[in-house]
């Protein structure tokens, strides 16, 4: 997808700082601020700063993220990517890496988080699994946002070249979504975006039901 080619230096004017949209707005749309968005929110602010898009272009970036965490949103806020733009692109291997593009001057930078050799916080750990299990008392939730903050302001008070491994990449832009049709898939009778159909026996289905008929074979 993308070929290394330099380290972060812009030559584009740095005498003029991008702005940025402050965090509070990022933990409102999110619903909680969390190590997660800290990192989307930190990865966004590097891309503006080092790919300068034109503030009145709301689809110059493009983020190519490389799994479906909390940081997802920040980017979303932050960098102005949405699915819905075609701009948001979600490859999730479970990396922590973030690769954005600017649709006019083909500019890239990529983001991966560096192996820091921190240990992981096993409290927290459990606090987060009471939390997703419905199991956490009152006291435990009240210790579980304590700490999480704590690690979200030790992670913004880090210089971003410290938590991530920050490279000028060449990267394929992807192309938008085009305008198509939409045609009746022959066995649930749904209607599908013709682009995604898929041919079964001389006729056009939607993805889900190719993919049981293939399974059933």
């Amino acid at each position: 997808m993308c070929e290394t080619t330099s380290s972060t230096t812009n030559s584009t004017d740095q005498s003029r700082e991008p702005a940025i949209v402050p965090l509070s707005e990022v933990v409102r749309f999110h619903g909680h601020l969390c190590p997660g968005v800290a990192l989307g929110y930190l990865a966004a602010k590097v891309a503006i700063k080092e790919l300068r898009p034109d503030p009145a272009m709301d689809d110059q970036l493009v983020a190519i993220v490389e799994n479906a965490g909390c940081g997802l949103d920040a980017i979303q806020v932050v960098a102005g990517c949405t699915t819905g733009k075609s701009s948001l692109i979600v490859r999730d291997h479970g990396k922590n890496v973030y690769t954005f593009i600017n649709r006019s001057t083909n500019d890239a930078v990529r983001l991966s988080v560096k192996d820091r050799g921190v240990a992981e916080d096993p409290v927290l750990k459990s606090l987060v699994a009471g939390s997703m299990e419905g199991t956490a008392s009152p006291e435990d939730m009240q210790e579980l946002q304590t700490r999480m903050k704590r690690q979200v302001d030790a992670i913004l008070a880090e210089p971003p070249e410290t938590l991530f491994d920050i490279r000028r990449v060449r990267a394929e832009i992807p192309g938008k979504t085009p305008r198509a049709g939409s045609v009746r898939c022959q066995k649930c009778g749904e209607m599908v975006a013709e682009p995604h159909a898929r041919a079964l026996n001389g006729d056009l289905v939607c993805i889900p039901c190719f993919d049981e008929h293939t399974r059933d074979r």
